[in-house]
């Protein structure tokens, strides 16, 4: 969740939505996101919405956010009244949810479930840190209602992990998925970074061959990105660190792939690789179908029928406006049929399942030929281009050139 919030149209202060929107959001899936932007400290990479309690100050309360929360999720029944239907995903990331009790955790989940209903068979995730679980706290998120379990592991090498500021050591990540195993959790991720400064393919190595040796059903890897305004950003700028290097994040993307594979985690999005279907995160899988969320806490943004908002960044703010009983939302927008062609076009691409040719217009079309020629894609389904159907799926190479592949298919 970035820091920065964009400008947009002046949002409703009852936080009414269109007719429209509503009734296009019965037809699909339905998620909810809950943001608990509080850290023990600040990770030198980070650009999310999150603050310590030195950042907080007196502005902000780890101990009544929970209740906060919930009062927005009651606001968003009275938003969508006319929708009728469960909520498939549930999704608790931040900052660091398990910062907060797991009771707290477990009252904003029962308020979705009071509210709205979970439909049989809900994934309802949280995003962890090792170091802030135990096995009581996770036999208690199972307890709650939680089905899987995130954690941010990034890397098995100290010296990785220094430069990155994370407070854990190498190998409690593992143990916290042995942990969650044992708590009975059926579905564990693993998140990992790649590229940090000074990681040598042989740490990679060593990182991913770590990750495994845990056995979770998922792993997220993803590229460093070094974002504007952090800590790591300015030791860069300063000398201190290099850049990560364009050739040296494409080799360790293509071992990722291959030592993944080999241990049976199939990629069914360019970052992420899942064991079997049901290990898929079917929260990430719904923003990438653009489907409905409503996004509850500081920051959070949501998507409702083509309306999309994002609410108030400080925690003081977001309770100001929760507690006046007044809509969060700092801004929103109203997306065209033509944005969010585009969109689908940039995250679709993405999938195992590849792209619909028919989301393509004329000239991304035209371009389909010679992205093939490339060995970028292929065609599933034996269609022409030029006929709309089938689907474009990236070849390995296409993978790493994904964001070229979108270029070409968007003139």
């Amino acid at each position: 969740m970035p820091s920065t919030l964009p400008e947009g149209e002046v949002a409703p202060r009852d936080g009414a939505l269109p007719d429209a929107a509503v009734r296009e959001a019965a037809g699909r899936p339905l998620g909810f996101y809950l943001h608990v932007p509080f850290c023990a400290s600040r990770c030198g990479y980070c650009d999310f919405n999150t603050y310590t309690a030195k950042e907080l100050g007196g502005g902000g309360s780890q101990a009544s956010y929970a209740e906060t929360a919930v009062d927005e999720v009651r606001m968003a029944r009275r938003v969508l009244h006319d929708l009728d239907r469960p909520v498939e995903t549930v999704f608790f990331g931040g900052g660091t949810p398990t910062l907060l009790p797991a009771a707290d955790l477990g009252k904003m989940l029962a308020a979705v479930r009071d509210e709205f209903g979970l439909a049989p068979g809900a994934e309802v995730t949280t995003e962890a840190n090792p170091e802030s679980v135990d096995p009581a706290y996770l036999e208690a998120l199972l307890e709650a209602g939680f089905t899987r379990v995130s954690f941010g592991m990034q890397s098995a090498s100290s010296h990785v992990l220094r430069i990155l500021d994370r407070q854990h050591t190498p190998g409690r990540a593992l143990q916290a998925v042995k942990e969650a195993t044992a708590a009975g959790f059926e579905h564990v991720n693993l998140d990992l970074i790649y590229g940090t400064p000074g990681e040598s393919l042989d740490d990679w190595r060593a990182s991913l061959e770590s990750a495994l040796s845990a056995q979770p059903d998922h792993v997220s890897a993803y590229a460093l990105i070094i974002e504007d305004g952090t800590q790591l950003a300015r030791r860069i700028r300063r000398g201190e660190l290099p850049m990560p290097d364009d050739d040296d994040l494409a080799d360790k993307y293509v071992l990722a792939d291959e030592l993944l594979s080999a241990q049976g985690l199939r990629w069914y999005e360019v970052s992420n690789w899942a064991r079997s279907t049901a290990a898929r995160c079917r929260h990430n899988e719904l923003y990438w179908r653009g489907d409905t969320w409503w996004g509850i806490g500081p920051g959070a943004h949501s998507h409702v029928g083509g309306v999309r908002w994002w609410n108030v960044k400080h925690p003081s703010a977001y309770a100001e406006r929760i507690n006046a009983g007044e809509s969060p939302a700092h801004a929103r927008e109203t997306l065209d049929e033509e944005t969010r062609r585009v969109e689908r076009v940039l995250l679709e691409v993405r999938l195992s399942a590849g792209l619909p040719l028919d989301v393509l217009d004329e000239a991304g079309r035209a371009a389909v030929d010679q992205v093939v020629a490339d060995g970028l894609a292929d065609i599933s389904g034996g269609s022409d281009p030029g006929s709309g159907g089938g689907r474009l799926v990236l070849t390995d190479r296409g993978r790493l050139l994904a964001d070229a592949v979108v270029r070409d298919l968007l003139p």
